[in-house]
């Protein structure tokens, strides 16, 4: 995580200089950069420069220079760091933006055990003790595909109602308070395609897309036969971690272009590989004599996941595609 840290007097660039080193020797990219003095770092400037780029902001001094400073740079829950705010003798640590999906909240709590001082949460949901469905998301790295439905189900909870859950995904342990599992009108779903309800949808990166293509395939074709899986599988994008497929295509121009594109991380296997997995798969005689494997996009996903398909091949314009899931059990305790 990486946290940007100012101070603008001299008990606060104290403050600031000791916090960062015990969030450095806890593993964090934390820096320090005084504000104090002619020669300090105005604040406006300050949260310009790292406001883009940090995981989180802790400004020491007073809460109005952090709400000026940051006003025009805020966006949203889903995009904006946490930004905490100290005095500078540590006695209360103030959550001021982006409390659930940035961990502002939990990082208040651990930066007010740092300095001794009183964690200042304000969120209603944290106020009352109860279940935060976003901060947790955001723990477990999920996507969430409409954060304007967060409210919903955070309105349910504050007003003491329940909220129902729907997830294909098992769930170790109980759920939160407050949450009932339900197939029918769920509140939030957790969940790899897009839910028949309008209700809130988290996503969970857990599909592996295996990619089988002729030699010097356009980026382009690869970008259709995706978005033509998506469309019939009803898959969110967000959903899919990685790219596999077999050695033969570890330098393919396009193939390497559409993962840079998405953002994906590209693995492949050699063909011993492939052959070696268990199970049945599509077999292709044009591309067992081309690759000396039956078949490469489902083998490729599954290798890569560890898990078992959940699109089978899918072939068109020179591609071929396949998907599988690794599935994970929703642990609402962390």
């Amino acid at each position: 995580m990486r946290i940007e840290i100012t101070a603008y007097t001299a008990a606060g660039c104290a403050l600031g200089e000791r916090l960062c080193a015990v969030l450095q020797k806890e593993g964090e990219d934390a820096r320090f950069r005084s504000g104090k003095g002619e020669n300090g770092i105005k604040a406006k400037d300050w949260a310009a420069e790292y406001f883009p780029a940090a995981d989180a902001l802790i400004f020491i001094g007073a809460a109005g220079i952090a709400v000026r400073s940051i006003a025009p740079l805020a966006a949203s829950k889903l995009s904006d760091p946490a930004v905490l705010v100290l005095d500078d003798g540590g006695r209360f640590a103030v959550s001021l933006l982006s409390g659930h999906v940035g961990g502002a909240n939990d990082l208040t709590r651990r930066v007010a055990g740092i300095t001794g001082g009183i964690p200042v949460i304000t969120t209603a949901t944290d106020g009352r003790g109860l279940f935060a469905i976003d901060s947790w998301a955001a723990k477990c790295g999920f996507f969430i595909a409409n954060p304007e439905k967060i409210k919903a189900v955070s309105g349910k909870l504050l007003d003491g109602r329940q909220v129902g859950l729907w997830t294909p995904f098992p769930i170790a342990g109980e759920l939160p308070a407050g949450f009932f599992w339900t197939e029918t009108a769920p509140d939030a779903a957790v969940s790899v395609r897009r839910p028949v309800t309008d209700c809130l949808w988290l996503v969970p990166p857990v599909l592996t897309l295996g990619v089988g293509c002729r030699k010097d395939t356009p980026a382009e074709a690869i970008e259709a036969a995706f978005e033509e899986l998506l469309r019939q599988t009803g898959f969110s994008e967000k959903a899919f971690r990685q790219v596999c497929s077999i050695d033969l295509k570890a330098e393919e121009p396009g193939l390497l272009a559409f993962c840079e594109k998405r953002g994906l991380p590209f693995r492949t296997f050699s063909g011993e590989e492939l052959s070696a997995l268990p199970g049945e798969f599509t077999p292709s005689a044009f591309v067992s004599r081309i690759t000396g494997v039956d078949n490469v996009c489902e083998r490729s996903a599954v290798k890569g996941s560890g898990g078992e398909i959940v699109c089978p091949k899918q072939a068109g314009g020179g591609v071929t595609m396949a998907a599988a899931m690794e599935t994970p059990a929703l642990d609402f305790g962390m």
